[in-house]
């Protein structure tokens, strides 16, 4: 633990968790509720001395955390409009963090967790630019195994629960809702289909309730689980964000965001029950 750490960790409570649908690479231009909720929630939370970005599109094999000391601002994607290219993020790095998510998760028997030079990917700078505008704390990014499912993200939030205590801001940014075959067939303003709000609905409640066990084996327990995350590494960040708040984790604020198409756009923070107590 290093000594800022240390420092944080007798003087201030454990940081919540969040998870943020960070929707189409678009919304880093939106002007929308959501975006507004990023900057709300930001300026609700104690400021953390750094922040480990869990995004949907960095998926490796085994566990990976970036060391870049400053990070460039990836755009990791095609075809949309050119001022979209021109953002950047430039935020320094943590390889401090990094190194010591790596310890945790190689701790708890879970790596062996490959250090790696790598930038940021619109999953962590699309909330991040509303959120801390003026890239002025630390960013680090950490990489999720879309072979490996929720109960290991699960466990890798677990490990990562030390974090919170030492002012570090965890981030899981995916989506609640993530189906971009459908996409296309839902028309621009149209309600949510069916499929998509019984879904959100349920993951809403299970939240609510605490039912951990239940969104872990969310793929059998879940109406219309497979139409929602053909694949899920969109909603494995929510586990490990889940998971670092602790069993007992509470929802303490929640976005029941608007959709776009088929991407739902929930946002969750959880607080351990006797960090919110």
């Amino acid at each position: 633990m290093s000594a800022a750490a240390t420092i944080y960790n007798c003087i201030m409570k454990p940081l919540p968790t969040l998870f943020l649908s960070h929707g189409s690479p678009m919304m880093a231009l939106a002007e929308c509720a959501t975006t507004q909720f990023w900057r709300t929630l930001a300026a609700e939370l104690p400021r953390p001395r750094a922040i480990l970005a869990v995004s949907a599109h960095w998926d490796t094999a085994t566990p990976a955390a970036s060391i870049s000391a400053q990070p460039e601002t990836i755009h990791d994607f095609y075809g949309f409009p050119q001022p979209l290219y021109a953002l950047r993020y430039p935020a320094p790095g943590a390889p401090d963090v990094a190194q010591r998510a790596a310890q945790l998760i190689d701790a708890a028997g879970l790596g062996p967790t490959a250090l790696a030079d790598r930038g940021l990917d619109h999953g962590a700078w699309t909330p991040l630019r509303f959120m801390y505008p003026a890239h002025d704390i630390p960013v680090t990014q950490l990489a999720v195994q879309s072979r490996l499912g929720p109960k290991h993200h699960y466990d890798i939030g677990r490990a990562l629960a030390p974090l919170a205590d030492e002012g570090v801001l965890i981030l899981g940014s995916g989506g609640v809702s993530h189906n971009l075959r459908e996409w296309g067939s839902v028309a621009p303003g149209a309600p949510p289909p069916a499929w998509m709000r019984d879904f959100v609905v349920w993951v809403r409640n299970a939240l609510e309730s605490g039912d951990h066990a239940a969104l872990i084996d969310y793929v059998k327990q879940a109406p219309h689980a497979a139409r929602n995350h053909p694949a899920d590494e969109h909603f494995l960040p929510l586990f490990v964000a889940l998971g670092a708040a602790g069993a007992n984790a509470r929802v303490t604020r929640e976005l029941r965001g608007e959709a776009d198409r088929a991407i739902a756009l929930d946002g969750y923070v959880f607080e351990s029950a006797s960090a919110s107590a």
